[in-house]
């Protein structure tokens, strides 16, 4: 057998990045699939609470396979340092999201996770036009989920509960 021939045989990762991206989300596509094995899916108009988790699964899936499969097709540069601080910072954020949800509703969660996950980036910038933008999100999310869409979130969370004013945001 020719040498070459055995060289060309053998496949080689050529793009570190696209592999272990690819490797995320195949591994998040298994956690939202194997999370929502349970629920009832329903259909397309009427959706179940296992909808979006499969749905979602399966769509990081197939990028995850593509992203697998263009690591070993064409050249990407190696993976770098990971940012540590800056990934503690985000992952607290979307952390404090998550406590802050339900108990101090969307209308404060979603501005705390906004102004801590920038808090990841040097370029951020505090400012009027900052504040702003944070606050036409807040209420465009209000509106487009819990209004429009359904979505059962507390624009104002436990924390606020008895407070006869503000009940029409719930």
């Amino acid at each position: 057998m020719n040498n070459r021939m055995g060289e060309s045989a053998l496949i080689k990762l050529r793009a570190e990045k696209d592999f272990w991206a690819g490797f995320l989300y195949v591994l998040l596509a298994a956690a939202f699939l194997w999370f929502g094995r349970d629920l009832k899916v329903g259909a397309a108009a009427r959706m179940g609470p296992g909808y979006f988790p499969l749905t979602l699964g399966w769509i990081l899936g197939a990028f995850g396979v593509v992203s697998i499969a263009r690591s070993f097709l064409s050249d990407g540069p190696p993976v770098g340092n990971v940012a540590w601080k800056k990934l503690a910072i985000i992952t607290a954020a979307v952390l404090v999201f998550g406590f802050l949800v339900d108990t101090a509703g969307l209308l404060f969660a979603l501005p705390a996770l906004v102004i801590l996950s920038a808090l990841a980036s040097e370029q951020s910038v505090y400012d009027f036009k900052g504040l702003l933008v944070l606050i036409g999100l807040t209420v465009f999310c209000i509106i487009v989920f819990v209004k429009a869409l359904g979505v059962p979130m507390p624009i104002l969370g436990s924390w606020f509960e008895g407070l006869a004013p503000l009940s029409w945001l719930r």
